[in-house]
Parts: C-alpha cells; sequence; structure tokens
C-alpha cells in the first residue's frame, strides 16, 4: 500500500512560500559547495587511507584494536557526511557519480548500498514515523517508540538496556538483515535484479576480505586480537550509529502520525516531515561539517535535494518562517538528543 498523507492546502503553500524565500534569499551557489566536499573528501580521504594502512603496521596489540576502531568510526563518519547527501543525488550534477561514490562508501561498511537507499528514499523519507510505511521503524522488538505498537514485559526496562543492545545493530545490518530483506527489495526487472544480486555477493565478500581476512592474514596481530577488533569496532558504530539515527527520529515531542479511517495518513507531508523530525545544533557549520547535515534533519527532510552545506543557512530562513506561522521545531543538543531518546523510551515501556 502506498502512502498517502491529508491534502492541506494551507501546509503545501507554506511549504512552496518557504521553499520559495530560501532560493530568493539564499543563492545556493554549487561551486561554494563542489569546493567545501573536494576539501572534506580529501580530509577524510587522507585519514581513512592512513587509518588503514596502519592496521597493517601497528605492533602493539592495544594500539591495534584503537586504531582498528578508529577507522570503523571514520567510515561512519563518510556514510553521515557524503553517502546521505549521495545518495539524494545533492552533491554531482551527474547521478552516475553519486551513485557511483555512494555505493563504494556503504561497501566500506558492507552494508548492501541498493536495499538501503531502496528504503531510505522510498520509504523513510515519505512516511517517517508511520507505523507500516517507515521501514526504518522496523529494527528490532526489543525496541517499542511507537505508542500503539505491542507493550512486551521487558519494554519497561528498554530505557536501561538499550545502549547495549544498540551495540550490535551494524553486526545485525551486515550479517544480518542484509539478507532478511534481500528479495524484499530486489528489483523485478531481470537484468537489474541480477546487478542487484551481483552488487550484494561483492559487497558481502570485498568487506569480509578487506575488514577481517587480510588483517587477520597480513597483520602484525594475532586472529584473536583481529576478532576482538573487529568486534568492538562494530559496538563502537553501531552506537554512534543508532544514538545518531535515533536522535532524529525518536526523541520526546517526535510525533507519529496514525491513519485515519479513511487509510491516509492523519497530516499532511510537509508537517509529517517537521514534526517526525529532531534537529541538533541546526545553525552550527561546526556540527554540520562534523554531523554531515544529518543534524539538520528538518531541512534534509524537507529539502533533501540540497546538499548539507547549505543547511546552516537554510535553517535561518527556515525557523524564522516556521515561527511566525507557529510552528515550533524539534530541537536538542546531541547529548541532550540521547537523554530524550532514553526519556521516550522510558516512558514508551509502561
Amino acid at each position: 500500500m502506498k502512502a498517502k498523507h491529508l491534502n492541506i492546502p494551507a501546509d503545501n503553500d507554506l511549504y512552496t512560500f518557504i521553499y520559495n524565500q530560501i532560493k530568493l534569499k539564499l543563492p545556493l551557489e554549487k561551486s561554494k559547495a563542489d569546493r567545501y566536499f573536494v576539501l572534506k573528501g580529501l580530509f577524510y580521504l587522507s585519514i581513512t587511507i592512513t587509518s588503514y594502512v596502519l592496521i597493517y603496521t601497528i605492533n602493539n596489540p592495544i594500539a591495534f584494536v584503537f586504531n582498528f576502531v578508529l577507522y570503523g568510526f571514520i567510515a561512519v563518519l563518510l556514510c553521515f557526511n557524503f553517502a546521505h547527501d549521495l545518495s539524494h543525488h545533492s552533491i554531482f550534477k551527474r547521478p552516475f557519480w553519486d551513485n557511483l561514490f555512494f555505493e563504494f562508501i556503504y561497501t566500506l561498511v558492507g552494508a548492501h548500498p541498493a536495499a538501503w537507499k531502496k528504503r531510505h528514499i522510498n520509504s523513510h523519507h515519505v512516511a517517517p514515523n508511520v507505523a507500516n510505511f517507515d521501514t526504518d521503524l522496523a529494527i528490532t522488538g526489543l525496541i517499542r517508540v511507537l505508542p500503539n505498537s505491542d507493550l512486551k514485559w521487558y519494554h519497561k526496562y528498554q530505557y536501561i538496556y538499550a545502549p547495549i543492545a544498540y551495540m550490535s545493530y551494524s553486526f545485525y545490518w551486515v550479517f544480518i538483515k542484509d539478507f532478511v530483506v534481500l528479495t524484499q527489495f530486489a528489483p523485478k526487472e531481470k537484468k537489474q535484479q541480477f546487478k542487484f544480486y551481483v552488487t550484494f555477493v561483492g559487497v558481502k565478500l570485498f568487506y569480509l576480505l578487506y575488514l577481517l581476512v587480510f588483517p587477520i592474514l597480513f597483520s602484525q596481530q594475532s586472529i584473536w586480537i583481529v576478532l576482538i577488533a573487529f568486534l568492538a569496532l562494530h559496538m563502537v558504530q553501531s552506537l554512534y550509529t543508532l544514538f545518531t539515527f535515533f536522535i532524529t527520529h525518536h526523541v520526546w515531542g517526535s510525533k507519529y502520525p496514525k491513519l485515519t479511517k479513511e487509510g491516509l495518513i492523519s497530516t499532511s507531508w510537509f508537517m509529517n516531515q517537521i514534526k517526525s523530525s529532531n534537529d541538533f545544533y541546526p545553525f552550527s557549520h561546526t556540527a554540520n561539517f562534523i554531523f554531515g547535515g544529518v543534524n539538520n534533519h528538518i531541512a534534509h527532510h524537507l529539502f533533501p535535494h540540497i546538499s548539507h552545506y547549505h543547511y546552516p543557512k537554510v535553517n535561518k530562513v527556515l525557523y524564522q518562517l516556521l515561527l511566525e506561522n507557529n510552528i515550533t521545531p524539534n530541537q536538542t543538543t546531541y547529548f541532550g538528543g540521547v537523554l530524550s531518546h532514553l526519556r521516550l523510551l522510558k516512558k514508551r515501556g509502561i
């Protein structure tokens, strides 16, 4: 069933007005954005290569594990800072290059790029926080964020065990989830389907080879140290990824639209994007650089075709016009968002 929101003309008009004001007041100069992404890309490329080379040259086991975890964290930052924008074709003029670099970055973290992109664009961005439409809600039955979902006895303690459970997420994603949803997101056309499955196999094999087999064979460490480092990498990746993801949509005050009797989502698309999303440091250029615009989540959901380079300036116009129309965006700090998320889990557990 395709997600359909209520058609509210006033919301549609406000969205169009805000977008036109952004274009009028903020010339979105692509040349500046291009220089930003080139310099940022060179910065991340240098630390990525350096960290990966060190995997094969470090002798000290503790330093090895630390560097291995650091490499994994850098790979996640690459996803947040580049792959997210690339999936929406907001960096290059030609989609070919967006797709190429997007698939390369996702391969570094072992995730199937085609399946994630389809879920993200055709599900999450269409109807965020709406049960049975937003596939990002289908993470695990251990965590309850939907107000009308089944309440189990253990949810009473989810705000306590959630950080521990979150540490397994990237491992689960790479080695279980991608396999479970593989056929669900496969194209129907035979040639595209073949590419889809070949890419899947290639991603998984490459990931295992470059981040597990090669370090076991060619690093200066024993197999047990490499395995410990590999698991530690996933624990840190998972914790950062899930907390960052959850505070963009699942904090105290986030809305979860229900369906009307007619089967429509009980709000407009415009208001759904705003009220289901949460920003942290929306006007900070430093935070925007670090988090790759994920911290500017309302702007991203409303204007995914605009790269995150522009978001701090976009937010100045966006927030002003929203507040003038009595719409208050959800906003926290990063750690305030983590606490707000845990507060939401506590509430959903009773």
